[in-house]
């Protein structure tokens, strides 16, 4: 009770602090869709702590042409709670297989997995984050890509208010040729919804879509 109660207190607060985060409040269920630089995504996950969620992740590499289906787990390693900021570190991992659609690893199936490292930091004005990821899935596919993101908030709304960031994403994805991607993008949510959209110098689209039960 009083984790939950923690939970409400901080949401009416910090509002923008409660979204698009790998961890929900205590039984809190997330549905995100991503389409991003390299990939689109499904993830559900519930919550059964503040600490730690779990659910199931699938995943599209576009050019490299391969699926991924798995677990995931996301873990709260650090929260730091100011009066009117807060800070956290995420250790975020998944299992599960990896299925090839390019025709020389055709019917491919290899076991996968990543793991990652997410942290950031926001008041009701200023955000920035970090995040980076290893994804290995044997002879399909293995991979390191980092991304940061610094953005703000043009208005200051009230708690049940359309709010609005604008942020610049930097993507580093050292196995592609053109390896550093930035992306201008617009974030706005209101209650339990949230989108992101945005269009990258090399002209790649990203849409993101996240919706809290």
């Amino acid at each position: 009770m009083k984790v939950l109660l923690l939970a409400v207190c901080i949401s009416l607060a910090w509002p923008q602090l409660m979204h698009a985060r790998p961890v929900s409040y205590p039984g809190g269920v997330t549905l995100m869709q991503k389409n991003e630089l390299d990939k689109s995504s499904l993830h559900a996950h519930y919550s059964p702590t503040h600490r730690y969620s779990i659910g199931y992740l699938g995943e599209y590499w576009r050019d490299e042409d391969w699926r991924f289906h798995g677990a995931q787990f996301n873990y709260l390693a650090k929260r730091w709670n100011q009066p009117a900021a807060q800070a956290n570190v995420y250790i975020k991992s998944g299992i599960g297989f990896a299925e090839s659609e390019r025709e020389a690893l055709k019917s491919e199936r290899e076991t996968a997995g990543f793991l990652g490292l997410a942290m950031d930091w926001e008041d009701r004005r200023y955000f920035t984050s970090y995040e980076n990821r290893y994804t290995h899935a044997g002879k399909i596919a293995g991979s390191f890509s980092q991304k940061a993101r610094l953005g703000f908030a043009p208005y200051i709304g009230d708690y049940g208010d359309l709010h609005t960031w604008l942020m610049l994403q930097l993507d580093h994805r050292p196995e592609n040729a053109d390896d550093i991607s930035i992306t201008p993008l617009v974030r706005l949510f209101k209650s339990d919804y949230m989108a992101e959209l945005g269009m990258s110098t090399d002209q790649d689209v990203l849409f993101n879509l996240t919706i809290r039960f």
